[in-house]
């Protein structure tokens, strides 16, 4: 069975990237343009997030980020 993943384009990218939380503490990020990536995947199809296709990366981290970013008002400034 094929499914179809959802990629940031370069333009929507170079729109999100300026706007990414920087010099955060904690362990290094993963990519940031995979991750929301997969976040925005999950949002478009409604899976649950440990659904949430391998190639967006850990589903934990998906869904962490979404929520993290979530508490900070991160989605709602990026809008």
């Amino acid at each position: 069975m094929s499914r179809s993943l959802f990629w940031l384009s370069d333009e929507a990218w170079a729109a999100i990237e300026p706007h990414l939380p920087k010099n955060q503490p904690g362990a290094r990020r993963v990519d940031d343009r995979r991750v929301i990536s997969g976040i925005l995947h999950v949002l478009k199809v409604g899976c649950r997030w440990c659904d949430c296709p391998a190639e967006y990366g850990p589903s934990t981290t998906i869904y962490n980020r979404f929520n993290r970013w979530s508490r900070r008002g991160f989605w709602l400034k990026l809008l």
